[in-house]
């Protein structure tokens, strides 16, 4: 009974985050030049917020607050997602970004919360990934640079994800000088996003680079670790949905580290198609591939719905990442158009995930029915 009163709050929360990420994606493929029908003016300036605040950032919120099952917590997604909503109707930005901080504040306390139940260094790692978020958002109502700000956003979103994997991976009993390096690789990763944001308020701008450079340096480190020590490395010879999972993990460490070496090569580039490469590296090929690994998981939890495996997960899986090559080869090749069409190739490739999983859980709840249907025949 509970289940069936709460879907609603869950629904309504995770509504507004799919329609982000629709309306994201549509700003994103207008910023690459593709000739949509406008949504609004300007849209294509949203397109990163859009992304991380009101889908990845309203996401993330929401699940912390169904795990919390304290109501009041609910407020951290819902002000985030009506922080972008002003954005994108085109209130004016501070009230918008104001909204935004309130929600990652929100986060920011329900990771305090969850530390302070179960002191553990995977909860640690995710708090301070929220307060990036937080700080981020911070920086960017101060007016920092875009390109700086986004560095923030991402550490969020990689320290998210490293603390995720490394409560999955205490299975494997890491040592403790194994779990020391791991700490020491977030603390330059940390330092070099801080050191960046220094960088930008009190240096000229032709000395900007030591921050970034450590930031990608973290970032590598941090791949190469996963790759190491993760239990993908042992779930991808597994079968069905241990290994679907694996296989989205481990190829999502390779873009991370892909990453951050370009992040090494062109620390300060804040324009054109080698920032675009960076940066996609990273949202496109690590974030969405934790996401496309996980959401078998965490939606079961978000719409109490169960998600079934099917093999058909594999095809936007190598969708996506078959349009960041592409994209990534035209970003190195100065090719406009291979970039536009490995962009388009993403962006059907989120869909297209999004679209099977709902197939999915529709078809379950269908068979479910029926063979309720066909018991309560028997029975009667």
């Amino acid at each position: 009974m509970n289940r069936a009163r709460n879907f609603p709050l869950y629904a309504l929360l995770l509504a507004p985050a799919i329609l982000f990420l629709l309306v994201g994606l549509w700003a994103g493929l207008e910023r690459m030049g593709w000739a949509l029908p406008p949504l609004k003016q300007g849209l294509e300036a949203l397109h990163g917020p859009l992304m991380l605040a009101g889908f990845l950032g309203t996401l993330v919120s929401l699940e912390r607050a169904v795990a919390l099952r304290v109501r009041w917590f609910y407020f951290a997604p819902l002000l985030s997602a009506l922080g972008t909503l002003l954005l994108w109707l085109g209130a004016p930005s501070t009230f918008g970004i104001a909204l935004v901080i309130l929600g990652s504040a929100g986060l920011g306390v329900m990771m305090l919360v969850i530390v302070r139940k179960q002191p553990a260094p995977f909860t640690s790692i995710l708090a301070l990934g929220a307060w990036m978020w937080l700080i981020g958002n911070g920086l960017w109502l101060a007016g920092f640079g875009s390109a700086h700000v986004v560095l923030w956003w991402s550490g969020f979103l990689i320290l998210t994800i490293v603390g995720e994997r490394l409560e999955l991976s205490r299975l494997l009993r890491v040592s403790r000088n194994v779990e020391a390096a791991l700490w020491i690789v977030i603390g330059a990763f940390s330092v070099g996003v801080a050191l960046d944001a220094l960088e930008y308020a009190f240096l000229p701008a032709e000395t900007f680079g030591l921050g970034s450079r450590l930031a990608g340096l973290g970032m590598l480190a941090l791949a190469v670790w996963l790759l190491r020590y993760d239990i993908a490395r042992r779930n991808v010879r597994l079968t069905g949905l241990p290994r679907f999972i694996a296989v989205c993990l481990l190829a999502g460490y390779v873009w991370l580290g892909v990453g951050g070496v370009l992040r090494l090569g062109e620390p300060s580039v804040a324009v054109g198609m080698y920032y675009d490469a960076m940066l996609h590296t990273v949202f496109v090929g690590f974030i969405f591939g934790m996401i496309f690994a996980h959401a078998p998981i965490i939606l079961p939890a978000l719409i109490q719905r169960p998600v079934p495996y099917r093999a058909t997960l594999y095809a936007p899986w190598a969708l996506l990442h078959t349009g960041l090559i592409v994209r990534c080869t035209g970003d190195f090749l100065g090719d406009f158009t291979l970039r536009q069409w490995g962009g388009l190739l993403n962006a059907l490739a989120m869909v297209f995930f999004f679209v099977t999983i709902l197939a999915l859980t529709l078809s379950a709840a269908r068979a479910r029915d029926a063979q309720a249907t066909r018991a309560d025949r028997t029975i009667h």
